[in-house]
């Protein structure tokens, strides 16, 4: 299983200004501003930790998934959530030629932690020898800010707020996060021991 963003966040879509009021950072000075790439670096660092934590996608874009094989006959778990829309499928023999599915081939399930891919008459499309499938499909809570539940969204902060507080440090611990973010994420946690798709 191989899943990779196709679209990426938009700056924009990232809350610097409320994240500077978190941080309690003075505004006014001539420098004003001048620290907004680290910032957001750390915004995105702290989103990209705690979606990979949780299997959720925070704010909206789009995802492909590339699989050698279906987990099941009939449907397919997608590996993070909400997901939105499924865009397309595509058969890619070994030789690397395409060919698009017909959508009405397949249905969307969405469900908060494990969206499915279901095919509308017996099985899924049949996957070429040596080939692979690709589905192209948008998740996320929304393209907003204001679109993130608002303990997910607390959690960012804190997290990235950690990344800020550490900077003259070597770095905070790989895979340590504060156990007040993880207080914040425990609810959005899906434990599951086949990870949701086909390896």
């Amino acid at each position: 299983m191989l899943l990779t963003e196709t679209s990426a966040v938009p700056g924009a879509a990232l809350p610097l200004a409320a994240f500077k009021e978190h941080l309690r950072l003075g505004s006014g000075f001539a420098d004003d501003g001048a620290q907004d790439a680290l910032l957001e670096r750390y915004l995105r660092s702290a989103l990209a930790a705690i979606e990979a934590r949780i299997s959720k996608v925070l704010l909206e874009r789009g995802f492909r998934l590339r699989l050698s094989h279906w987990r099941e006959g009939q449907v397919q778990t997608l590996p993070v959530a909400p997901v939105s829309a499924v865009s397309a499928l595509t058969l890619i023999d070994a030789e690397g030629a395409e060919t698009a599915v017909e959508p009405d081939r397949w249905t969307l399930e969405p469900d908060m932690h494990r969206p499915r891919l279901r095919a509308t008459g017996w099985v899924l499309p049949t996957i070429p020898t040596g080939g692979a499938v690709e589905i192209a499909f948008e998740a996320g809570f929304g393209p907003s800010w204001e679109d993130v539940p608002a303990d997910l969204a607390q959690a960012v902060f804190m997290l990235a707020a950690q990344y800020h507080e550490t900077r003259q440090a070597s770095g905070p611990a790989e895979g340590v996060m504060p156990f007040g973010v993880m207080t914040l994420i425990e609810r959005w946690r899906n434990v599951r021991s086949l990870a949701g798709g086909a390896r």
